[in-house]
């Protein structure tokens, strides 16, 4: 990971302060707002902005919040269950694979154009090189090309090895339950204009989901029983 520029660098030229832009950026990929209706909010504090604005701001600052939370990451089970949902760009479906542990925990996500082999493949060297170390088990539905990518990871690297396959549509309920969670904040966003842009506003999506669950270890930071705007800027100034 690259070195991690300061709090006043990663805001620096910005005609409004920092704490307007990170509660901007939270309350949109946390809640299910607009941009107009964070403009109408601001409005009522005294702030004039416009949503191209906020929108700018999400796809700046979505991967730097990203990048800065992880590394207060906890460790998730090796217990996996895989799945994949779908979202519109452009008015195509794009798919979004998906997994969690045992416990919900969510393990990593892919935003994808397309659903086969080489795209169940891709999530799951993402996922390897997030997690550091490879799952006992993978729980799937009946798809049959992601059980293929399963069985073909081996042949990546010694990783896979001992990972057993295993296809159960009863506990595979914990990832279709926690699809949710994402579904209910994309839904009202009527699919997206761009991929990149998509995958940006999942990955801060996923990001306010991770932290809703408690995904993080922040005692290090000595921030018991402070406000959230106070959380934010302890991790991200951290």
């Amino acid at each position: 990971m690259s070195e991690l520029r300061g709090m006043k660098d990663l805001f620096a030229g910005r005609h409004f302060d920092r704490d307007v832009i990170i509660l901007c950026v939270r309350w949109y990929l946390c809640y299910k707002l607009s941009f107009r209706d964070l403009v109408e909010m601001m409005a009522e504090r005294g702030l004039h902005l416009s949503h191209t604005t906020i929108m700018r701001w999400v796809q700046r600052y979505a991967p730097e919040f990203e990048r800065r939370w992880t590394r207060f990451a906890r460790k998730v089970g090796r217990s996996w269950r895989v799945d994949e949902t779908y979202l519109k760009v452009r008015g195509r479906w794009v798919y979004l694979y998906r997994a969690v542990d045992r416990e919900g925990d969510t393990v990593d996500f892919r935003l994808s154009p397309t659903r086969d082999v080489a795209a169940a493949k891709a999530f799951f060297r993402k996922a390897l090189r997030t997690q550091k170390r490879a799952p006992v088990s993978i729980t799937l539905d009946g798809y049959a090309a992601s059980h293929r990518a399963v069985r073909e990871m081996p042949r990546e690297g010694d990783a896979w090895k001992h990972t057993k396959l295993r296809s159960s549509k009863y506990l595979n309920n914990l990832i279709e339950q926690d699809h949710r969670g994402i579904k209910s904040r994309t839904g009202p966003m009527l699919g997206f204009k761009n991929f990149d842009c998509a995958a940006t506003t999942i990955a801060g999506i996923e990001l306010l989901h991770r932290i809703r669950k408690g995904q993080f270890a922040l005692g290090s930071l000595r921030i018991k029983n402070q406000t959230v705007p106070a959380i934010w800027n302890a991790v991200l100034a951290a």
